[in-house]
């Protein structure tokens, strides 16, 4: 049976949580950059909201905006196929 436990259900030794998040303090732009170095491959990425069925973003959306933003900001050419 499953069962809800909650923080105070817990003895400290075993409550023992950590959240990382190594992409917060970065800009749009330097998080680009760190991609290309690990080989993302932007191309195969969508960011937009409203993307169609063949996966090719609106560019109008906030999520369009910021992602042509970042490419620019990065210097790095963006692949995304846009309508």
């Amino acid at each position: 049976m499953n069962q809800i436990l909650f923080k105070e259900q817990l003895s400290p030794e075993v409550f023992r949580m950590r959240i990382r998040a190594p992409l917060i303090a970065m800009s749009k732009g330097e998080i680009i950059r760190h991609g290309g170095s690990l080989g993302v491959d932007y191309g195969l990425t969508v960011s937009c909201y409203q993307a169609d069925a063949l996966g090719r973003a609106c560019g109008a959306c906030d999520s369009c905006r910021l992602r042509r933003e970042g490419f620019a900001a990065a210097g790095v050419p963006d692949p995304t196929s846009y309508r």
